[in-house]
């Protein structure tokens, strides 16, 4: 069938239904015969904005046609305001399968109903350019086989990358996302490995690029291809493309055109010289022959697996090797030892990026995560670029906890132990159970299966708190949790104060209510809440107007009720302006510190106060808490910068010793074992240090936001093995290893119901699961919302199989 007959047919059609051919339509016929007539092909467009509801039917007849007809392509396109229904456009898009090449609806802005219609049920395009700001979380799980770019740009509501987003385009080579609001490097990653055509990526854009090519101002490409002519190997580990384009980038940003900046490249001599028409690469002529052969070849025997994921074996030698390889590329001006990354990107200026741009090593992370990807940010990347990457990624993050190197399923471990310990019979069983033999220490196992599965759970299960609990003050008002604890021996038990003065006793496995002490006239906002040890009954609180009560939950009755209950609580003499409260050790007396230069002790047999330590810092104290093994020693943290250690023992008129962060101070608490303090100062300054001098063990190195107002707060889980810090400020929470101050992983927190960020106000990690903990959010808009939200990085949360509590552990096993 000929353009002619597909023309006759939409008159055929319109007679039909009684409608008068729309002429844009006719025209677009037209065009395409002369276009056929000259070229012996042709393409035909529809604008959508030129249609009205009645061409839809007689469109659609024709549309049914076109497949079988001599037309070789389809464009549906969009350039201002539709006149018709847009419940019109997916059965009209869905007619046309093997013809239909580019759907533009950037200008449509199209409703979330037809968006949810397109994402899961796909499109027979090749190109897709859609721009909505209805879609939050991008779940493209429809069938979209020919689709090779993707173009997503000012989806500005899009803030994460669902599981299944990208399962069936098995075609996709580009894929543009800038300014989206996709933040997350774990979850994208996850997202994008499933796509296994993915060449060009880009989340942000250079200024003269419309697509996600290579940009043509830079030729770097061309200067690889001519050292790799020369036969330059040690070169080729030195130099970049992004590093080759530096000036003229520049140049092309000020609307010059780079022919007119490119300089003469001159190989390398021994004096080591690279030169540019612009002068920005100095001679390295200082540098002798000897020298550079020498940290060539330092560079050149860093070994790194080319094999995906990055090879973690030897990572204390790797690490020396990595700052070897810096500081021979920082030599020849290519590495920027400050910032960790090539020089080339301090000066390339982001044009509409999305926040995941601005997570710190984001560059060296996609690259070490996707080895397909060939150009990233109109960035080509190189083969230095990709040792960069898995070197980089191999030194500030994990790709799995407990150094574990490469993903296993839980049913492979379950099958390497049993072989391991019962000697099941198999080839060069004796080889293989030397090297994965599970008996090497208690936790080796549970290190290893929990390994399998966060490796297969990218996006964790977040639970919230209310959404099982179900309870309910008078009137079915929520309530508003403000601190909380779990309980240290009762792995079912946690206990949260309410910004009301509640306190809450509840199972948070079944969500059941254990206790409920509603507020007294004298009890505000509960900030200080500990459990006794020795008494698992007991549990001490504190509100901010200084009322401290100790609680017999045996005593408290399981019902929300007015009536409060007297029986088996013990009060104290105020602490004004409360802030924290923590039981030693012995379970015989506690501390209080609060919005003061003071810190209060108290006997908790007596209900009387033993001692009032005063000027203890040089401005407020925000925690004090003892030591876990030691009734003595406790540790101080206050905004005046200082963090001390002090001994009952000493009747503290001097600290043991005293730490300083340069923010003032939010949090500090003992490890597990009492070895580390981890000290949390204002906008993610997050230290580990000794806990016998107060030395420095390590820094976290988190990015901060520049906010004097972001408080911080850090806590331990698993043991001692890994942190988890979040802020006030931020949506987000980070994973680090103890031990060697790397990323596992960050999750961010949204409010199911709005999708609106939650921000961390405080957080624990599970003393009984591993990588479980629960975190206390608050929302900023429309209405103040505080909630409690369960965090199973061991879970899915996209599979109702794998809603488990995980394993019951006690971290005493844990710790090393």
């Amino acid at each position: 069938m000929d353009v002619s007959s597909l023309q006759s047919r939409y008159l055929d059609s319109c007679k039909k239904h009684e409608v008068l051919p729309n002429s844009a339509v006719l025209s677009w016929f037209y065009k395409a015969e002369i276009q056929k007539s000259e070229l012996g092909k042709c393409s035909i467009k529809f604008f959508l904005n030129q249609l009205c509801n009645a061409d839809i039917y007689p469109l659609i007849d024709v549309f049914l046609a076109i497949d079988s007809s001599d037309v070789d392509a389809v464009d549906i396109l969009h350039e201002s305001p539709c006149n018709f229904n847009e419940e019109y456009v997916m059965p009209l898009l869905q007619t046309i399968n093997l013809k239909l090449r580019v759907v533009d609806l950037h200008d449509m802005s199209p409703e979330e109903n037809f968006l949810q219609n397109l994402c899961h049920h796909g499109l027979a395009c090749h190109i897709l350019n859609m721009r909505s700001t209805h879609i939050q979380k991008l779940n493209m799980a429809g069938t979209f086989m020919q689709l090779h770019t993707l173009n997503l740009d000012f989806c500005t509501s899009i803030g994460s990358l669902d599981k299944d987003c990208f399962s069936c385009m098995p075609s996709l080579m580009r894929l543009s996302m800038c300014e989206t609001r996709v933040a997350n490097l774990w979850t994208t990653t996850a997202a994008l490995s499933k796509l296994p055509s993915l060449v060009e990526l880009r989340f942000q854009n250079c200024l003269c690029c419309k697509d996600t090519g290579p940009c043509p101002a830079s030729f770097g490409d061309k200067a690889r291809i001519a050292f790799e002519k020369l036969g330059s190997a040690p070169l080729n580990m030195c130099l970049s493309s992004e590093t080759s384009s530096i000036s003229i980038r520049d140049a092309t940003f000020q609307g010059f055109h780079a022919k007119e900046n490119c300089g003469d490249l001159l190989s390398l001599t021994g004096s080591a010289l690279i030169k540019e028409g612009s002068g920005k690469f100095d001679n390295l002529s200082h540098i002798s022959k000897v020298e550079i052969s020498s940290c060539l070849q330092r560079v050149g025997s860093i070994e790194i697996s080319s094999d995906f994921p990055p090879n973690l074996n030897g990572l204390s030698n790797l690490e020396n090797k990595i700052t070897d390889k810096e500081e021979i590329l920082a030599r020849a001006h290519m590495w920027d030892l400050k910032n960790g990354r090539p020089t080339s990107l301090k000066n390339y200026i982001s044009h509409h990026p999305s926040p995941i741009c601005f997570e710190k090593h984001y560059r060296e992370y996609m690259v070490a995560l996707l080895p397909r990807l060939e150009v990233l940010d109109n960035f080509s990347i190189t083969k230095m670029d990709r040792e960069m990457g898995r070197t980089i990624f191999s030194k500030y993050y994990e790709y799995l906890p407990y150094k574990r190197q490469n993903k296993q399923s839980v049913v492979t471990v379950l099958q390497k132990r049993e072989m391991g310990t019962t000697g099941a019979s198999c080839p060069n069983f004796s080889k293989f159970k030397q090297s994965c033999h599970y008996g090497k220490s208690p936790c080796h196992f549970s290190r290893s299966l929990t390994a399998a599965k966060l490796g297969s759970a990218a996006w964790p299960l977040l639970h919230p708190l209310h959404t099982f609990s179900h309870i309910y003050k008078e009137g079915s008002k929520r309530l508003r949790a403000r601190q909380f604890e779990y309980h240290p021996s009762d792995s079912r038990l946690m206990v949260y104060g309410t910004l009301d003065g509640e306190v809450v006793v509840i199972n948070h496995e079944s969500g059941k209510l254990v206790g409920y002490v509603p507020s007294a006239n004298n009890m505000n906002s509960v900030l200080g809440l500990c459990w006794l040890k020795k008494y698992p009954s007991k549990l001490l609180a504190g509100s901010d107007n200084g009322c401290l009560k100790l609680f017999d939950i045996s005593h408290i009755p399981p019902i929300v009720s007015d009536v409060n209950c007297s029986a088996g609580v013990v009060t104290f003499d105020d602490f004004d302006q409360l802030t924290s409260v923590h039981v030693n050790s012995g379970d015989d007396q506690f501390l209080a510190s609060g919005y003061s230069k003071d810190v209060a002790l108290y006997d908790i047999f007596s209900g009387k106060r033993l001692h009032l330590f005063t000027n203890m810092h040089r401005e407020p104290i925000n925690v004090v808490k003892f030591a876990h093994h030691s009734p003595f020693l406790f540790a101080t943290s206050s905004f005046d910068h200082d963090v001390k250690l002090w001994d009952l023992r000493q009747k503290p008129q001097w600290p043991c010793y005293t730490a300083s962060s340069s923010s003032g101070n939010v949090m500090v608490c003992f490890s597990p074992d009492d070895r580390y303090l981890l000290v949390s100062a204002v906008d993610n300054e997050v230290k580990q240090l000794l806990a016998v001098d107060g030395r420095l063990h390590m820094d976290f190195k988190i990015a901060s936001t520049g906010s004097a107002h972001n408080y911080t707060r850090s806590y331990y889980i698993n043991g001692s093995d890994y942190i988890i810090s979040g802020s006030c400020d931020e949506n987000v929470v980070r994973i680090c290893c103890t031990q060697t101050g790397r990323r596992l992983r960050d999750f961010y927190l949204e409010d199911v119901e709005s999708g609106n960020s939650l921000f961390v106000q405080s957080l624990r990690g599970d003393p009984f699961r591993l990588f479980h903990m629960s975190v206390l959010t608050a929302s900023k808009r429309p209405c103040s919302k505080w909630e409690i939200i369960k965090v199973n990085l061991l879970a899915s949360s996209h599979g109702t199989e794998e809603h488990s509590h995980g394993q019951n552990i006690r971290s005493t096993f844990l710790g090393g």
